[in-house]
C-alpha cells in the first residue's frame, strides 16, 4: 500500500498539478467538461426521459415551454421539441455522440498525423517531401469540402439503407482525414531534432531496427506537442460535426448529435419555439469552450516558451 500511496502522493504535489490548481479558469473548465462528459456518459441512467423511443413519446406533450414559462410541464425542465421529445434528455443523448465522433476523429487525425510525420521526419528525402506537398495540397480544401466529398462518394457506392448508417464513421472519417496535416507538421519537425540526438545514434549503431527507434524512443519525446493539438482539436472537431449536421451532412436523426438538434430547433425559431433550439446551442458553446480553455491551458503549462 505504500507504494501507491507515495506515487498518489507524488502526482498531486507535480509541477503541473500545482499549476492547474493556480489556474482558476482551468479548474472551472475542467469541472464543466467533467460534468458535461459524465452526463453525456451517463445519458440513459440519468435522463429523465428516453427521447429516443418512439414508444415513450407522446405527441399530446410536443413544443412544451420551459418548466418555469407559463404552460410548462415540470416533468420537462427544458421543455420538449415538435415529437414531444425532452429537451433535456436529447441534450444528454446528443452530447455522447457530439464526444464520440470529435474523440474518434481527433484519434484518426492523431494516427495518420503522426504515423506520417515519423515517416517524413526520419526518412526525409523524396518520402519527406512527398508527404509534406499532401499536406500543402490537404490544406487546400476546407473540412467542409472534404466532407461534401466523403459523402458523396459514400452515396454513389452504397444503397440507401448502408448510406444512413453509416453516417457517423462518415462523419468521423471526414473530419479525421482533413485535420492529420498540424499532427504530421509538428511531429515531423520533433523527429528531425530527435534522430539526430546521441541516444538514436546509438541506438542505430547498436543494429536496432529503424521502426523499433522511431516507434520505441523518438515517439515518446513528440508526444508533448501532441496531446496539447489533440486537446485543442477535439474542440474543434465538434464544432466541425455540428457544423456539418447543421448543413444537413451529419448525424442522421435517428442518431441526433447537439449540431443536428439545432438544426431541427432552427426550423420552428419563427413560430416561437425558441427553446429546441437554444438550450442545445447553449450545450455546445459550453462544451467546445470548455474544452479550448483547458487545452489552452494545457499548452501553456506543457510549453516552456510560453511561461
Amino acid at each position: 500500500m505504500t507504494r501507491p500511496v507515495s506515487l498518489l502522493r507524488r502526482g498531486l504535489d507535480s509541477d503541473l498539478v500545482w499549476q492547474f490548481r493556480q489556474a482558476p479558469a482551468a479548474v472551472l473548465a475542467a469541472a464543466v467538461l467533467l460534468v458535461m462528459v459524465v452526463c453525456a456518459v451517463a445519458a440513459p441512467l440519468i435522463a429523465p426521459h428516453t427521447p429516443f423511443d418512439p414508444g415513450s413519446l407522446n405527441l399530446m406533450d410536443s413544443r412544451l415551454p420551459p418548466a418555469w414559462v407559463e404552460g410548462g410541464n415540470p416533468s420537462y425542465l427544458l421543455g420538449t421539441d415538435e415529437q414531444g421529445r425532452d429537451v433535456l434528455s436529447t441534450i444528454f443523448y446528443g452530447m455522447r455522440i457530439s464526444l464520440a465522433v470529435g474523440v474518434a476523429a481527433v484519434l484518426l487525425s492523431v494516427t495518420i498525423g503522426v504515423t506520417l510525420g515519423l515517416v517524413a521526419g526520419w526518412f526525409g528525402g523524396w518520402i519527406d517531401a512527398l508527404i509534406m506537398r499532401m499536406g500543402d495540397v490537404q490544406l487546400s480544401f476546407p473540412t467542409i469540402m472534404i466532407a461534401f466529398f466523403i459523402d458523396g462518394v459514400a452515396k454513389a457506392v452504397m444503397p440507401p439503407d448502408l448510406h444512413q448508417a453509416t453516417r457517423f464513421y462518415v462523419v468521423i472519417l471526414a473530419i479525421g482525414v482533413a485535420d492529420w496535416v498540424q499532427f504530421a507538421r509538428t511531429v515531423r519537425a520533433a523527429t528531425l531534432i530527435e534522430k539526430n540526438k546521441d541516444y538514436a545514434a546509438a541506438a542505430r549503431l547498436s543494429g536496432v531496427s529503424s521502426l523499433r527507434i522511431l516507434f520505441t524512443h523518438v515517439l515518446p519525446n513528440t508526444m508533448g506537442p501532441v496531446i496539447i493539438l489533440a486537446t485543442l482539436g477535439l474542440g474543434v472537431a465538434i464544432l466541425t460535426e455540428a457544423i456539418l449536421s447543421f448543413l444537413g451532412l451529419g448525424m442522421p436523426p435517428t442518431q441526433p448529435s447537439l449540431g443536428a438538434l439545432i438544426r431541427v430547433g432552427n426550423d420552428l425559431l419563427l413560430s416561437g419555439e425558441w427553446w429546441i433550439s437554444m438550450f442545445p446551442g447553449l450545450a455546445l458553446v459550453l462544451l467546445v469552450l470548455s474544452v479550448n480553455i483547458f487545452g489552452d491551458w494545457l499548452r501553456h503549462a506543457l510549453n516552456p516558451r510560453l511561461k
